[in-house]
Order: structure tokens, then sequence, then C-alpha cells
């Protein structure tokens, strides 16, 4: 379902504007009841392993077994996402999720969990959370307006924390009166609120002339596509710089609760549930937070205040000042995370979205996992204080590290697809297959505006290579100084035709401005060239 603007869209847009919009409402409030589930689920599974084992590292397995698949399944996912109708392969993640929850519910009942076969579980629903995540995120703006996509992703981080407030809180008091399986079969429940909606959700898919493409054509385009986006590149530099020290409070919570605290199940949720109000708490002054901060500033303040909280939390005993800190974690969290998503979505066309999206969860998720073992580590050999300043310390590193990766001012980037390039000049069409291809323009340079053309030419080749070229060169013609040949190379004649669906409006005002730079203020000449094959 492709999100319209009615006239009074176009007055003001608060918070709470994308819950108009009925698809988005209801996998919002289902999406809730889910990841109560996912919540109370992560909170048991950390738990029966402090019962099964003792050692900080097999605890800490528990994080990875949850966020290793995205690393090894982010970059499939995506590409799946971008070439088949997203509403039915969400229906099939969402399934494999709820049987894999209903297994690990079922043997637990019955006494046949070991801390292997515990991590074999969660690394199911790790999985098929790699599998759903990227799909996930690409449907937010087919459910909205543009105008109200931050909002939307700001709501969805909302929906997360509300669940991560109750979710812990919750499983901590059914697992003291009811045991681990009690969470892990309420967590198989509560996919079918999801699946109900997406049942019912009457999407628009929108197809192309062109054939899908491939799998691994797929994963080579987004990875392309992902190598040079330079406001895709920050975010994920900034995000796994963030992301690998954070892991820390998440990998040791549990330890830190049992054997520091003395403490049992219900501490431990009501520590995450101090996170998620932290949270949810954080959302409503986010609007007011981005009036003053950019997103760049807001993310350094948020890791400073992160990192404070890592270095000091290993020598508090205090359960009320330890709920106060976790809720500043909780609004630190939230302010990177959402500043994040905004400029990942930002960053990508339709076309490729799912693709760079996986890329992000596979920075993030691949933090998350590496950290995850080596917090674990470090507790293991040097205690749990010395883990938790040394990720401090790496905290506060990672911002002066990545103070030059920008990700805010990107916001008016138009994606949309501008359809101007005219259709190829052919005197037979190509068979589909056909490749590689040249294609060379050739540019007539105004002698004042030589230098401007230069500059321009990096952003073009960038434009060139992210729509899919795999070669590009700008050439200098000896014998007249003024004329350039541009020639980039792509793989086949599908996909030259897919370029010509790809190029955007953001495109199409960096051909206009080299366009400014030339003697008629055109491009003399387009040829197209497929490399013949020898028999």
């Amino acid at each position: 379902m492709q999100a319209t603007s009615s006239p009074n869209d176009s007055q003001t847009y608060s918070a709470w504007s994308p819950l108009r919009h009925k698809i988005f409402r209801a996998l919002w409030l289902a999406t809730i009841a889910s990841n109560i589930g996912t919540w109370m689920q992560d909170v048991g599974a950390a738990w029966l392993m402090t019962s099964l084992s003792a050692s900080p590292l097999m605890v800490a397995l528990v994080q990875s077994s949850t966020t290793l698949p995205i690393v090894l399944l982010a970059l499939p996912a995506g590409a799946l996402a971008d070439i088949v109708d997203r509403r039915r392969y969400l229906l099939i993640t969402q399934l494999w999720m709820l049987l894999a929850a209903a297994g690990l519910g079922f043997c637990t009942l019955t006494g046949q969990t070991t801390g292997w076969l515990l991590l074999a579980f969660t690394f199911m629903l790790g999985c098929g959370s790699a599998m759903n995540l990227p799909a996930w995120a690409a449907i937010v703006p087919e459910l909205v307006p543009k105008a109200e996509l931050q909002a939307a992703i700001t709501l969805n981080g909302l929906g997360i924390n509300i669940a991560r407030a109750i979710g812990p809180a919750l499983a901590g008091l059914l697992i003291a009166a009811f045991g681990p399986a009690s969470v892990f079969l309420l967590n198989a429940v509560s996919f079918f609120g999801v699946l109900a909606v997406l049942v019912a959700w009457k999407r628009d898919y929108r197809t192309s002339s062109l054939p899908a493409e491939r799998l691994f054509s797929a994963i080579r385009s987004g990875l392309r596509y992902a190598r040079h986006s330079q406001m895709l590149q920050a975010a994920l530099i900034r995000g796994a710089a963030f992301f690998l020290f954070a892991s820390a409070l998440w990998a040791l919570l549990p330890i830190f609760v049992r054997q520091h605290l003395l403490a049992g199940p219900s501490v431990y949720g009501a520590l995450w549930a101090c996170v998620g109000l932290g949270a949810v708490s954080c959302a409503f002054l986010l609007p007011h937070l981005r009036r003053h901060l950019d997103s760049d500033n807001s993310i350094r303040l948020a890791s400073l205040g992160y990192a404070a909280i890592l270095a000091v939390l290993a020598s508090l005993n205090n359960l009320y000042l330890l709920g106060v800190l976790m809720f500043i974690i909780g609004a630190s969290w939230l302010i990177v995370i959402s500043s994040l998503q905004v400029a990942v979505q930002a960053s990508l066309p339709e076309w490729v979205r799912a693709r760079g999206i996986s890329v992000f969860m596979m920075a993030f998720m691949g933090s998350m996992a590496g950290g995850s073992i080596l917090w674990g580590y470090l507790a293991d050999i040097g205690g749990l204080p010395y883990a938790l300043v040394l990720a401090a310390a790496g905290m506060l590193l990672s911002i002066l590290a990545t103070w030059r990766q920008r990700i805010s001012g990107y916001e008016n980037c138009d994606f949309t697809p501008s359809l101007h390039w005219p259709a190829p000049i052919t005197e037979q069409v190509p068979q589909h297959d056909q490749g590689p291809v040249l294609i060379t323009l050739e540019y007539p340079v105004a002698l004042d505006k030589r230098q401007d053309f230069l500059r321009l030419s990096l952003p073009l080749q960038k434009m060139r290579r992210r729509n899919g070229a795999y070669f590009w060169e700008l050439f200098q013609d000896t014998a007249q100084a003024d004329h350039f040949i541009e020639c980039f190379m792509v793989e086949s004649w599908l996909e030259h035709l897919r370029q010509h669906e790809r190029v955007s409006k953001a495109d199409q005002a960096v051909q206009d401005k080299i366009n400014r730079c030339l003697i008629g203020a055109a491009i003399s000449k387009v040829s197209h060239y497929i490399a013949v094959k020898h028999s």
C-alpha cells in the first residue's frame, strides 16, 4: 500500500501523524505486542543460560547467537526483499520465528534444553530476525508519506522501547513464577498479531517491465551502492563505532545482576524496563532536541553519556541509582539508533532500500555480536569492572575517531526515479544478457567552467557506480582541451536498462549542474557499445 497525501497532510505533522495511516497503525500495534514477546524471549534465554552455565562467555554467546545471523544473512535477506514481494516474504519470516520460539518453549517445558541447544534455538530465531529486518524497515516508506518518515521511524523506535519497558519486567515475573518456558511460549503466540495484519494488507506491488534481478547480482549491486554512497558510509561507520562498545552492557548485564548484585530475574527485568522507559521518555523529547542539535551532535552527546555510565556501572550497588542510569542508557540508545536509521533511509532509493538497510544491519549486529564476544572474554579473564571500563574508554575514543563522518544535511535528497534518460538508440535491440556494455558521453566544456566541470566529475562518478557501473573514467582530448569523454561500463544490456529506471532526481540535479558547464548547455553525443563475442 503506497501512502498518499491528503490535503490536510500539507499542513503540520506531529510525532503521532503516521498513526493516521491504517496499515502503519495496525502493524505498529501488532509489532509492539510481538516485540514484548521478543524482549521476554531475550530475558528468558539470557537468564536460563546463567542457570545452565556460570561462564560469562556462554552468557555473552546468547547475545551473539541472536546477532551473528544478521552478519551472515543480512545481504541475501536485503537482496531478496528488494526482488520479491515484501509482504509475502515477511509472512514467511514471521512464521519461521513463530515455529522456532514454539520449539524452544516445548524443549524447555519438557526439560530437554541444554546450553548448546539454547544457543541453537536462539540462533534459529536470529536467522528469522536477520531475514525479516531489512524487509520490515524497507516497507516503512510505503506506509507513510515522505514528510512523515522521520516521525514513523521514531515511532517504531518508541514501539520497540515500549516493549522493552514491559517485556523484561513481565519476563522477570513470569520466570520467577513459572520458569523460562512460559516466556518462550508467549513469544511464539506474539507473532500471530503481525501475521494477521500482513495477511490483511493489500500491498500495491510495483512491478518493472524488466526481469527481476538474480540474487547474487542483486547482492553485488547492493554492495556497490553502499561502497559509493557517502551518506550511507558515514552512517555505517558511526553506527559500528558506537555499537561495538555499547554491546558491553547488553552482553554483561545478566552476569552483573547475578554475580555483582546477587539478585534474581525480577531485578534483571526491572533494569531492562528502566532502559525501555528511558527510551520511551526520550521519544517525546526528540522533536525538541532536533530543533537545537543536528544528528551528528546528538549522537556525540548520547555516546558521551553512555560511556560515562559504563565507566561507573561496576562500582554501583544501589538499585535506585542503577535504575536512573539505565533510564539514561535507554534515552542515549534511542537518540543514536533513531538518528542513524533516519540517515540510512534518507540515503537509499527504493530499488536498493532493503539491501542498503541490510548493510547497516550487518554493521550494527556485527558490532554487537563481535563486541559481545569480546567483552564476555575480557570479563572472563579480567572481571566485570575491567571489561566495562575498557568499553567506556573505547566509546570515548570512537567519538573522536568518527568526528568527520557526518550524517546531517542529506535529509532533502530526492531519490525518486527521474526517468529523464531517453531510450538508447539501437539498430537492433540487444539481448538482455549481452555485455559488457560500454557507454560514452562527449562533453564540450566551456573554458571558464572547466574547473567546475572537473569538480562535479567526482559526484558524477559516484552516481554512475551507485547505479550499476563497475568501471568509470573521464578522458580529455589532447587535441581539443575543451573536449572530454566520460566512459562507464556495466555487466549487461539488462543492467544498463535498469540504470535508466534507477537514475533519480538527485542524480538529475548533478547532471543539470554539469550541463551548465558545457558549450550549448548540452552533451554533444551519447554512444552505446556491446562487447563482441568471438566464436
